[in-house]
């Protein structure tokens, strides 16, 4: 009898996916236009997921890294995140998973001041610290959305 159950787990498991991931895969091209050549996508879309690339503190306009340490680099990662977001019409409130990269583990607490304010439904999260980030950053975040 206990093997009539599973051939039922299997039909529920499998109709879970297909309701909720098509299992197309879309490798979106990035809002902006000098990451059109870049080696990755800003976001890939599986189903209703959107996996987003991580995002470090550099300014937009400037092309430069923000200066004046991890509060002020972890807000224009923030933003840098809410922008990609935005090309989906999603928001911070869409966001269930984060995976935060710091290269100093001492700024954890400065960080999470900042973290906190844009990300208030509290999303699932993973952090540690490495030895060194891309261009010098402080910070590295990257994060997983539903739609």
């Amino acid at each position: 009898m206990k093997f009539s159950k599973i051939p039922l787990c299997v039909f529920c498991i499998i109709s879970l996916i297909s309701c909720n991931n098509s299992g197309e895969v879309t490798f979106h091209a990035s809002h902006e236009e000098r990451k059109k050549d870049a080696p990755f996508s800003d976001a890939v879309q599986v189903g209703n997921l959107f996996f987003l690339a991580g995002q470090v503190g550099i300014d937009g306009a400037t092309r430069k890294l923000v200066p004046g340490g991890i509060k002020p680099e972890t807000r224009q990662v923030c933003q840098n995140i809410i922008e990609v977001l935005a090309q989906h019409q999603m928001t911070t409130d869409n966001v269930v998973k984060c995976t935060v990269i710091l290269a100093d583990i001492n700024d954890f607490v400065a960080f999470n001041e900042v973290y906190k304010e844009f990300f208030p439904n509290k999303p699932a999260r993973t952090t540690f610290a490495v030895s060194g980030l891309a261009v010098g950053a402080k910070i590295e975040i990257e994060c997983v959305a539903a739609r």
